[in-house]
């Protein structure tokens, strides 16, 4: 019985970590337009504030998953909250845009150690098949959330102190999750690992990091230049390199044969595209509330509140759903939901009620991302021998990081480029100062504080330009993103098998004392 009692706190103490890591993805969010202010960030440098975590992060997921495998999953998940703790804190004293996102890069890194150790260790913590399945379930449920309560934290935070104590929290919190995972986590790693994949590393990283960059400048620089398209094929054929290298390599950092299995390729799809528009949704709607509502940091997170609770209430019933017609096409179903939520957000405005059109919608989506996340992270881990259990979690953590980076990076994009075509125009017809022009001009945040310092006419006018090109840009990206998740439930729903697959046991549970 003890020992029962101590695996169900070590999860609650990986959960924990998980949700200190994963909170930086969206807690951030909100402090947005104080760092804009503060640190005269434009649109692309936002993004960057944002991305820059989640890129980083992304990139060296798998490099995280094979360092726990081969030093001990424990081990390099005690360090990895270690690093984060300490980077939080030189992240809250930046000085400048160049420090804030350079911090955020070693933020990125040192979570890349911790996430794929808290899934891999959950896996081999449950050997029983319905233990297990409830655990899945609850780490997952535990991602999706953070994303949604990033903004409360955070706007609780900003309401109080400066954007700097998004990050401080970090630091007691890391505190707290080292105790528990010191205490409450056995020692255990795969005994079996191949030499270091140093190519494998370096090609990943490079080909994510162009492509990802170059779609966040597009806008600065125009979409159809030599820089952009010259970027996104350099990033895209490092790609394709990647996987020729770990198709040779004799013990690559991911074997990439495990995607000819179709069960596993629809998955990991379908939690990529599931959290680019997830991700992609949190970027969107705290901006939607901050500018076009003009709520104030702490309004705005607990408007996301919805989102979270239905989130915790429909990750239950998503594994049960699945255990009775198969996994595959329940995560297929949800993506085909977050579809239609999406869709609806086309139709908000500045009058868009609330509680009447906006909660409906937030739930709707969180049915669509629960219906995604436990059953496709379950299906993904089905695939893999315990050996490779931290490259199976970092392969399920890629999948979801890469896809917010991306829905970011895509999204944001399309809003700053409709945004930036809509305002130049529209700028020429009202008499400004250079200033509150370039405020304008930089994103529909700064553009809106610029409206509020205008005098009488001209704010009102400036106002309403800067909120009209943000909606139109909202719309679009909203419609792009509802297609992507469509795209992605068909092609979900096609590569799964037509027999419904129920679960089985996800690893053999041994767990190995040779490392800690």
């Amino acid at each position: 019985m003890r020992s029962k009692v101590i695996r169900w706190l070590g999860l609650a103490a990986l959960c924990f970590a998980e949700l200190l890591v994963f909170l930086d993805n969206t807690i951030v969010n909100v402090a947005l337009p104080k760092i804009s202010m503060d640190l005269g960030a434009n649109t692309s440098g936002l993004q960057l504030v944002v991305d820059m975590y989640t890129l980083v992060f992304a990139g060296l997921l798998l490099t995280g998953g094979y360092l726990g495998d081969r030093f001990g999953r424990k081990t390099v998940l005690l360090v990895g909250i270690t690093g984060f703790a300490a980077v939080s804190a030189l992240a809250a004293i930046s000085q400048d845009l160049e420090q804030l996102i350079t911090a955020r890069a070693g933020l990125g890194l040192f979570a890349a150690l911790v996430f794929p150790a808290t899934l891999a260790i959950v896996v081999i913590l449950f050997d029983n098949l319905t233990e297990r399945a409830i655990a899945v379930a609850t780490w997952a449920a535990v991602a999706g959330i953070a994303a949604a309560i990033g903004p409360v934290v955070g706007g609780w935070l900003l309401d109080h102190y400066s954007w700097g104590s998004i990050f401080w929290i970090n630091v007691p919190a890391g505190v707290v999750a080292l105790f528990g995972v010191a205490a409450l986590i056995p020692p255990n790693r795969n005994p079996e690992v191949g030499r270091f994949d140093l190519g494998g590393v370096v090609l990943s990283m490079a080909g994510i990091s162009i492509v990802v960059y170059s779609v966040i400048e597009a806008p600065h620089h125009g979409w159809p230049t030599i820089r952009t398209i010259g970027g996104l094929v350099v990033g895209i054929a490092i790609i394709a390199a990647y996987v020729v290298w770990e198709n040779r390599f004799s013990s690559p950092l991911f074997d990439i044969r495990l995607f000819r299995d179709r069960g596993f390729a629809a998955a990991a799809l379908l939690l990529t595209f599931g959290m680019f528009a997830l991700m992609g949704f949190v970027f969107l709607m705290t901006q939607y509330f901050q500018g076009i509502k003009e709520f104030s940091p702490l309004e705005t997170g607990t408007r996301t509140l919805p989102f979270a609770l239905a989130m915790a209430i429909f990750a239950g019933p998503s594994m049960w759903l699945g255990s009775k017609i198969g996994a595959g096409r329940i995560a297929a179903i949800g993506s085909l939901v977050m579809a239609v939520a999406f869709w609806l957000t086309v139709r908000y405005d500045a009058n868009t009620s609330y509680w009447g059109v906006i909660v409906p919608v937030m739930i709707t989506l969180a049915a669509g991302v629960a219906l995604v996340s436990g059953p496709a992270t379950f299906l993904v881990l089905n695939e893999l021998s315990t050996g490779q259990a931290g490259a199976g979690s970092a392969v399920n953590d890629t999948s979801r990081e890469l896809g917010g980076t991306l829905g970011v990076a895509v999204l944001g994009s399309i809003l700053a480029s409709v945004y930036s075509a809509k305002i130049t125009t529209g700028l020429a017809d009202i008499p400004l100062p250079q200033p509150a022009r370039i405020a304008a001009t930089n994103s529909m945040l700064t553009g809106v504080q610029a409206a509020r310092s205008a005098p009488g006419p001209i704010g009102t006018q400036l106002s309403g330009l800067v909120k009209g090109a943000f909606l139109d840009g909202f719309h679009l990206a909203s419609l792009v993103a509802g297609s992507v998740a469509a795209v992605a439930a068909v092609a979900g729903w096609l590569l799964f098998k037509p027999i419904p697959k129920p679960y089985a046991p996800l690893l053999n549970p041994t767990i190995s004392a040779a490392g800690s």
